[in-house]
C-alpha cells in the first residue's frame, strides 16, 4: 500500500474524530447533521466548479451517477442512525460500537465479494487492527448491567452495518470517476435527504436549541474533508484495508470522550485504551509494509 494512502487516512481520522465531538455535543445532533451537510455542501461548491472545469470539464459515467446517488440515500439512513445513537448515550460508546463493528463487515465484503486479497503483514495488520479496535470499544461492558440497558447501543450497532455499506459502495464508485467528482454526486443528494427528513420530523425528537450555522459549516467542512480524503484512499488501496486503517480515529474520540467529557470509568479502562492505541499503531505500520 502506498505511504500516501497511510497519510490520506490519518489526517481524515483526526477531522472525522472532531466532526463527531461537534456533532455530540450539539444540542441536537440531527439538526446539527442536517446543516452541517446544507452549509458543508454550499461552501464547497465552488472549489467543485473550479476543479471541474481545471479538469477539463471530465464527464460521470452513469454507473457512478448511480452508486453516488445510492451512497447519498445510505448517508442519510446514516445520519438518522447515528443521530439516533448520540442522542442516547455517550460519545465513548457510540462511536466505538458503530465504527467497530464496520471493518467486521468490510473487510469481509473486500475479501469475499470484490475479491481483494490480503499478504502477510497485511492480514496480520487487519488482526492487530481489529482486536485494537474492540479493545478500545470493550464490548463486553455492553453486556454488563445498565450497559445492558443503554438505549443507544442497537442505534450504535445499526449505525456499523450501515458504514459497511457506504464504504463498498463507495469504494466501488471511487474507482470509476474522480472521488472529489464521486463526492460532488453524494454530498448534495445526502444533504437535500437530511433536510426533506428533518423537514418531516418537526419538532419531535428536537433536544435543543438549533446549532448556529458557524457550527454547522465547520462540522461540515471536516466531514467532507474526511470523507474526500477516504474517498481518494479507496482509489488507491483496496477497501479490505483502508476501511479498518480508518477506524483509528476509534481511539481519538474515545479518549476524548472519556477524559475531556468526563466518561472515563478509571486508570483501568485509561491503560486498556491506552494498550488499544499500541495494537492499532501496530497494525497500520504492517498494512503499510504490505506496500
Amino acid at each position: 500500500m502506498p505511504p500516501i494512502v497511510l497519510a490520506l487516512v490519518a489526517v481524515a481520522a483526526v477531522l472525522h474524530a472532531a466532526w463527531n465531538v461537534l456533532l455530540k455535543t450539539s444540542g441536537d445532533p440531527l439538526l446539527t447533521g442536517g446543516r452541517a451537510m446544507l452549509a458543508g455542501t454550499a461552501a464547497a461548491a465552488p472549489l467543485a466548479v473550479v476543479a471541474w472545469f481545471a479538469t477539463g470539464q471530465p464527464s460521470i459515467p452513469p454507473e457512478a451517477l448511480a452508486l453516488g446517488l445510492l451512497s447519498g440515500c445510505i448517508e442519510v439512513v446514516y445520519m438518522v442512525a447515528l443521530a439516533g445513537a448520540y442522542r442516547r448515550g455517550g460519545l465513548s460508546v457510540v462511536y466505538p460500537i458503530a465504527r467497530g463493528t464496520a471493518p467486521l463487515l468490510t473487510v469481509t465484503a473486500g475479501v469475499v465479494i470484490l475479491g481483494e486479497r490480503l499478504g502477510l503483514a497485511g492480514t496480520i495488520g487487519v488482526a492487530a487492527l481489529l482486536v485494537g479496535i474492540i479493545a478500545a470499544q470493550q464490548p463486553w461492558r455492553v453486556l454488563r448491567g445498565a450497559r445492558a440497558r443503554e438505549a443507544a447501543v442497537p442505534w450504535a450497532l445499526a449505525t456499523g452495518v450501515i458504514i459497511a455499506t457506504y464504504s463498498t459502495v463507495d469504494r466501488v464508485g471511487a474507482r470509476l470517476v474522480a472521488p472529489w467528482l464521486f463526492a460532488c454526486i453524494l454530498f448534495p443528494v445526502m444533504a437535500l435527504g437530511l433536510a426533506v427528513f428533518i423537514r418531516l420530523r418537526g419538532q419531535r425528537g428536537v433536544v435543543a436549541a438549533a446549532p448556529s450555522w458557524g457550527r454547522a459549516t465547520v462540522a461540515g467542512l471536516l466531514a467532507i474533508g474526511a470523507y474526500v480524503l477516504i474517498l481518494v484512499a479507496f482509489s488507491l488501496a483496496p477497501l479490505s484495508v483502508v476501511s479498518p486503517l480508518r477506524e483509528s480515529a476509534i481511539v481519538l474520540v474515545s479518549g476524548w470522550g472519556a477524559l475531556r467529557l468526563g466518561e472515563a470509568s478509571g486508570g483501568r479502562d485509561a491503560a486498556l485504551r491506552v494498550g488499544a492505541a499500541i495494537l492499532v499503531a501496530a497494525g497500520a505500520l504492517l498494512l503499510g509494509l504490505q506496500g
